[in-house]
C-alpha cells in the first residue's frame, strides 16, 4: 500500500522543537551533555519522519554529528530537522541544533547531525514510502 504525503518546505518535510537546558541535562562545565543533544536531535528527527511517512519509524543511523560550539545551562534549544532525501523505506534527516540566549536573543548554531530512519508497516517491516519531490531535495 502506498502513502500519498503532502510535502513542501513549511510541512511535512521540516519540524521544529524547543528545550530548555536545565543543571540535569548538563557536565561539571554547566554545558549540555553531548549524550542530550543527540537523544534531542534523534527526537526531532523521528518526529519530522513520522510526520513526512505517517508510519511508525526507528532510527537506523546517525551520522557525521559535528559538536561545533558549546550549548550552556539556561538557553534555548532550537532543535530544525529537515528531510533531505528518501529511499525506498528510509529517509535522510539532518538536525540543526540552535542554542539562543533567552536575555539577550543571542543565538548561534551548536551542533548539526544527519540521521537515516527508516518507515515500517504494521509488522516491523521496511515499507515503501513517497519519494521527496525534486523541488524540496537540497541542490
Amino acid at each position: 500500500m502506498n502513502v500519498a504525503v503532502e510535502a513542501s518546505p513549511t510541512g511535512a518535510t521540516q519540524a521544529r522543537l524547543i528545550e530548555i537546558v536545565f543543571p540535569d541535562h548538563t557536565n561539571h562545565l554547566g554545558t549540555l551533555f553531548g549524550g542530550q543533544a543527540l537523544a534531542w536531535m534523534d527526537k526531532a528527527a523521528f518526529v519530522v519522519a513520522t510526520r513526512y511517512a505517517r508510519r511508525t519509524v526507528v532510527t537506523a543511523r546517525s551520522e557525521q554529528v559535528d559538536f561545533r560550539l558549546p550549548v550552556r545551562q539556561g538557553q534555548l534549544v532550537e532543535l530544525i530537522a529537515r528531510i533531505v532525501a528518501t529511499g525506498r523505506s528510509s529517509m535522510q534527516v539532518e538536525v540543526d541544533l540552535i542554542a539562543e540566549d533567552p536575555l539577550t536573543g543571542d543565538s548561534r548554531l551548536c551542533t548539526r547531525g544527519r540521521f537515516t530512519m527508516i518507515a515500517l508497516d504494521a509488522h516491523g517491516t521496511p515499507t515503501a514510502i513517497t519519494p521527496l519531490p525534486a523541488a524540496i531535495e537540497p541542490a
